[in-house]
């Protein structure tokens, strides 16, 4: 039995933690942190990134700015909508500016919170794959193409690999944790 396709799936829950983890906000302004915002332009919801450029000049702000001025009034309103965000975006018709406030201690520890039920929930996904991968195991078993000896093998291997993800998403979450707390 095959369990490179389970590796590849561990890989990729971890590297959708990475993505998500870097939306969370640091009191920092980072260009991540508008990634999923969606605008209407042109009469379809599109990334933010596709409609306008987004940079951080100071780290205090982030600028936005879009493709066709046109859409600039469209994608200020779908930033100010992100209510996950809080953010209240100015606009002089051609460049969208968003301040990033200063974190107060208590919204740090909001958003520690978040990245918790974050950091469950990818491990939730790796104990959903690693259950998959002995699934598996034990039906190639069942059906005599693997042995007891190769299955015991198979899920020591599928245990090892989850050690190794959860500790790389615990350590991705510890150095996030420092940089929300950080002022």
């Amino acid at each position: 039995m095959d369990t490179a396709i389970y590796e590849q799936k561990f890989a990729a829950a971890v590297a959708h933690f990475e993505q998500e983890i870097k939306k969370i906000r640091t009191g920092r302004a980072h260009p991540d942190m508008l990634d999923g915002v969606m605008v209407e332009v042109y009469g379809a919801k599109m990334p933010l990134n596709q409609a306008a450029g987004v940079s951080a000049p100071e780290p205090q702000q982030i600028l936005v700015t879009p493709f066709d001025p046109a859409n600039t009034a469209k994608i200020s309103a779908a930033i100010a909508a992100e209510a996950s965000l809080g953010f209240n975006p100015s606009d002089d018709g051609r460049n969208i500016r968003v301040p990033i406030p200063a974190l107060t201690e208590e919204r740090r520890r909001e958003i520690v919170k978040t990245l918790s039920g974050k950091v469950e929930d990818a491990k939730i996904v790796l104990r959903g794959i690693r259950e998959d991968a002995r699934k598996a195991a034990k039906t190639a078993k069942e059906s005599k193409t693997i042995s007891e000896d190769e299955q015991k093998r198979i899920e020591k291997g599928i245990d090892d690999d989850i050690a190794k993800n959860v500790a790389k998403i615990d350590e991705l979450a510890k150095t996030k944790e420092a940089e929300i707390m950080k002022v």
